[in-house]
């Protein structure tokens, strides 16, 4: 690949659902500290990443014959010790996460797309039709996954994420087109300049800020790939060269788009925004644009799930081949077809993580709130931690240094950054199952 190639990659794997969300945090930020806080995530990440793209080759990020073909071989490679546990325990955290988040996500989108044609069809509303659970949308897409999981690898799943690519392009340009309408419509020129109803509390406000921020660090997640997106590039020039430019492309692209998506969002709602802004109080109208968009976000994440299972479920079973060599219930393939074979080991274990996913979500269906606390629980130690220590540690910076001080600053004030805007997102967890009722989620 080139940088062309990387920067689609990088693009695809940044621009999710997360970008529906964007409009709402960009609301309780207010005009000059969501952009501000936006393009501060990029220019934190986009450093990080250069750094990290240094730790592809070892021990030399240009000449190193050594390649780390994942982010866990990169922290093995040039940390060693425990920090590999940690960061194996922070990447199963970030990707369960992750898998439980576009469950919730997957199942309020299908149904919106419920709620919208029995209450607001031919423009009548009635109340009573309005109130769909997505309880049960959850149990399908669970259904969805417990059948796409039992494919051995991904690699036979490559069309499911050129779908997804294609899905999640569409519904972020509609959502953008109808923020923009609305705004040209003048419907968001009132709410622009409302402020938060005047009974929330000073308190609550704060709370919003921080989950706003987890948020906005949920929307810059792609670190766990970065690595994995690098080894896709040909060694001439060499890979780092190449991934700095490819990073520094798709993180422009992509925080120009969200700048667009959450400034626009917001103008057209105000402090009003939705948490997720093709569904609830979003837009209504044109009826079957929302319709295909919501439709193209659950199928997005259909093959998002997919993307974010699968590295688990490479580490389980191969951990498990290696320890019980010997166990047919572990390595036995059963052939049931020419081209379909059967193993108990993955049926089982692959099985029970969609349940446990999909028990979760119902646990929790809370878009905004899981989100955050998913952003925030990875922000730090994927994208900032790891990378810096890699970097002190290959370069030898010494201790106590100019360099080694900032680096440091910089770690710290983004673990600070990470614990507020999770705190936030526990509280907000905490407030919205005081006010869930499990049939009316």
């Amino acid at each position: 690949g080139t940088w062309v190639t990387g920067s689609a990659h990088i693009i695809t794997a940044v621009i999710g659902s997360g970008v529906l969300s964007l409009a709402w945090a960009i609301g309780q930020l207010g005009w000059i500290a969501g952009p501000a806080v936006l393009v501060a995530f990029s220019l934190v990440t986009l450093f990080t990443s250069s750094l990290l793209a240094d730790a592809y080759r070892h021990p030399d990020p240009v000449t190193g014959p050594a390649r780390n073909y994942t982010y866990m071989d990169a922290v093995r490679a040039q940390l060693g010790g425990r920090k590999v546990h940690l960061c194996g325990l922070a990447q199963c955290i970030n990707l369960v996460g992750v898998n439980v988040g576009y469950t919730v996500t997957a199942a309020i989108s299908m149904a919106a797309v419920e709620s919208s044609w029995s209450c607001f069809h031919d423009g009548f509303r009635e109340e009573d039709k309005c109130d769909v659970s997505s309880t049960r949308y959850m149990i399908i897409y669970g259904c969805v996954q417990l059948v796409l999981c039992q494919v051995p690898n991904f690699q036979k799943l490559s069309w499911i994420s050129i779908l997804a690519a294609v899905m999640s392009a569409t519904y972020s340009v509609i959502g953008l087109g109808l923020s923009v309408a609305k705004v040209a419509e003048g419907g968001g020129t009132k709410a622009a300049t409302t402020t938060v109803g005047l009974h929330v509390s000073e308190g609550h406000e704060l709370w919003r800020v921080f989950r706003a921020i987890g948020d906005i660090a949920f929307a810059y997640s792609y670190s766990t790939v970065l690595i994995e997106i690098q080894d896709t590039l040909r060694s001439s020039p060499p890979e780092n060269r190449t991934m700095k430019r490819a990073s520094f492309v798709g993180i422009t692209v992509t925080t120009l788009f969200y700048l667009l998506c959450g400034c626009v969002g917001y103008a057209a709602f105000g402090k009003a925004a939705p948490g997720n802004l093709l569904s609830g109080t979003g837009f209504r109208q044109p009826l079957w644009l929302v319709n295909i968009a919501n439709i193209c976000v659950a199928v997005h994440l259909v093959g998002a799930y997919q993307v974010f299972c699968q590295p688990i479920f490479s580490f389980v079973e191969s951990r498990c081949r290696q320890r019980w060599p010997e166990s047919k219930f572990v390595t036995m393939e059963h052939p049931v077809t020419v081209v379909c074979h059967v193993n108990w080991f993955r049926l089982v274990w692959r099985s029970a993580y969609v349940v446990v996913t999909t028990a979760l979500a119902m646990t929790f269906p809370f878009f905004n709130d899981f989100l955050s606390l998913v952003g925030a629980a990875s922000f730090w130690p994927l994208t900032v931690y790891f990378p810096v220590a890699m970097y002190i540690s290959r370069a030898k910076i010494p201790k106590f240094s100019f360099t080694w001080a900032w680096l440091q600053c910089l770690s710290w004030a983004c673990l600070v950054v990470s614990l507020v805007a999770a705190a936030g997102s526990v509280e907000g967890l905490i407030q919205s199952m005081k006010k869930y009722h499990p049939f009316k989620s």
